[in-house]
């Protein structure tokens, strides 16, 4: 597979991602973790197509702030997207018992916001 199709295949699944989060942010029953696990998800996927985007084999990791680094490395200008890191705290290594860390409260749409801007950006890099 290709650095573009993996690129458009991990964007496929962010949208998906970002598409749950749109669902259940109006639907105070939905848990805050719940959202925040899919905007993470988002995140870190469009992330790794825009790595993908550019020939990197990016690792198996769930840690928006080693995705980012990486991009920066390749002198990718990340700074707009920093703030996203806080969205390791809903990483799926955190959602078993035991896990050291406790999400803040969640700004729904904030997040939502959040996973569209970095969607955006890595859709304005593959063209579409």
């Amino acid at each position: 597979m290709s650095g573009r199709e993996e690129a458009q295949r991990m964007l496929r699944l962010a949208r998906s991602d970002a598409e749950a989060v749109r669902a259940l942010c109006d639907r105070p029953a939905i848990a805050d973790e719940i959202i925040g696990f899919h905007t993470q998800q988002a995140i870190e996927k469009a992330l790794k197509a825009w790595l993908a985007s550019l020939g990197v084999d990016y690792p198996y990791t769930h840690n928006i702030i080693v995705l980012l680094n990486l991009l920066e490395e390749r002198h990718e200008n990340v700074e707009r997207f920093r703030h996203l890191a806080r969205y390791n705290a809903f990483a799926v290594q955190f959602r078993y018992p035991g896990a050291e860390q406790t999400p803040a409260e969640l700004d729904r749409h904030g997040a939502l916001a959040d996973a569209t801007s970095v969607l955006e950006h890595v859709e304005r890099i593959l063209g579409k």
